[in-house]
């Protein structure tokens, strides 16, 4: 498929951690820059973290640092998004979407028009 899947959000309290992951065809995976965004009700979609999966080089949201890793795995297409010690605001449908370039770009990984593929998303609740 040329569309990403999503899958692993669900419901976590406070504190807690879940690994999204993110399914790609070879086509949308390989040497592309992949990133996960995120929109909570009511808000602007947001970046959250990218990977170039040509060369492993990442990139954080300010959301994102010091709590989320993303990290790829190259024999399956797929980019995952660790995340700990999670909080409230953390809540969101998380998207993933994959860029064709030759790298993400110094800030071009930041803007959502910037991406060709979308997923159709994965919630994530996190309860105080």
């Amino acid at each position: 498929q040329v569309v990403p899947v999503e899958s692993g959000g669900g419901s976590v309290q406070a504190g807690g951690s879940l690994r999204l992951s993110c399914a790609a065809s070879a086509n949308t995976y390989s040497s592309n820059c992949m990133a996960w965004f995120r929109q909570a009700p009511g808000k602007e979609r947001e970046v959250v973290a990218a990977v170039y999966t040509g060369d492993g080089s990442t990139y954080y949201g300010d959301s994102a640092k010091g709590r989320f890793d993303i990290s790829q795995d190259n024999a399956h297409n797929t980019v995952y998004l660790q995340m700990n010690s999670l909080k409230p605001d953390d809540t969101a449908m998380y998207y993933c979407a994959a860029r064709n370039s030759w790298s993400c770009g110094v800030s071009a990984w930041k803007y959502d028009a910037n991406y060709n593929y979308w997923g159709r998303g994965t919630q994530v609740t996190v309860s105080s």
